[in-house]
């Protein structure tokens, strides 16, 4: 199963990012992100908005795609 949370912060790395940068980075642009470690808190707990991820795909330059499983 995807963790979408480990999928963001491997993308993160590859763009010299941290989860504290990227949430500074958003907030800076308007984006409604929690603050103070609240994102990565948000993950962590698995309380994170779809929107949440899909602005955050969108600033990192990804989208996310859903498809049927190959079985």
């Amino acid at each position: 199963m995807l963790n979408i949370y480990e999928e963001i912060r491997i993308l993160l790395f590859r763009k010299g990012l941290s989860m504290r940068k990227l949430a500074v980075k958003l907030l800076e642009l308007g984006y409604d992100v929690p603050v103070k470690g609240g994102l990565s808190n948000s993950f962590n707990k698995k309380r994170v908005k779809f929107q949440t991820v899909q602005e955050i795909l969108d600033y990192l330059g990804y989208e996310l795609v859903i498809r049927e499983k190959q079985k």
